[in-house]
């Protein structure tokens, strides 16, 4: 009797584990296919008005991080090649302490960009936020969206689904750890499931405001 119930019980157990598995990594292979036939090299890339540069995060000093570093610098590049006319950096601002836009708005300063093709997103605390804002707040309609590999594919499926023309290079400059990529790799899983219902279930409201446009007067 007991070793049924032990057999049962693991069974159970696989079983959920199981389940629990394909939840996480079918939106993730899922999302995966999708971004896989909008994603382009940087010499290959079609001709947008935008670059949207996500944050990822700062150092201690208040620096962009490496990861960051990458898609600024990828961005710029793209912008130098006449693949774009703007960058729209977007990140998080929710504290006096911590600015993700203006350390970026740094940095692509000293690759060379000018100051009157940078444009900052204070609010996207979020992939789904910058995406939804991009459209809302600052008109766009086409981009090209720079980010890493595995963060390129929820990018595009969010953006495009929220309305955007989007089309997706990703940041290849730096050799990153192969924890870091675990680290990142993983964080997906979750962020993916939730990208997921976000846009098709909840659809929530970032922080919005008055319209920005990029292009007030002009067709994009």
């Amino acid at each position: 009797m007991l070793k049924r119930l032990f057999r049962a019980f693991t069974r159970l157990v696989f079983g959920l584990v199981i389940a629990g598995m394909a939840v996480l990594l079918l939106p993730r292979l899922f999302v995966g296919l999708f971004g896989w036939a909008y994603t382009y090299t940087e010499n290959e890339a079609p001709t947008r008005p935008v670059a949207i540069v996500f944050g990822a995060g700062l150092t201690r000093s208040g620096e962009a991080t490496p990861v960051l570093r990458d898609r600024i610098q990828t961005a710029a590049r793209l912008y130098f090649a006449g693949k774009v006319r703007k960058l729209l950096m977007t990140g998080d601002n929710s504290t006096v302490y911590y600015n993700e836009p203006e350390a970026m708005r740094r940095y692509a300063l000293a690759l060379g960009v000018p100051d009157e093709d940078i444009v900052l997103d204070y609010a996207g605390r979020r992939t789904y936020d910058s995406c939804y804002r991009a459209r809302e707040i600052f008109g766009v309609q086409s981009a090209i969206l720079v980010t890493q590999k595995f963060h390129l594919p929820r990018a595009l499926y969010l953006c495009n689904m929220l309305g955007i023309d989007g089309v997706g290079v990703a940041a290849e400059n730096f050799r990153y750890r192969r924890m870091s990529l675990l680290f990142w790799n993983l964080r997906e899983l979750a962020a993916t499931l939730t990208a997921l219902i976000d846009v098709h279930l909840t659809r929530p409201l970032p922080i919005l405001g008055q319209p920005e446009p990029i292009f007030p007067y002009q067709a994009q």
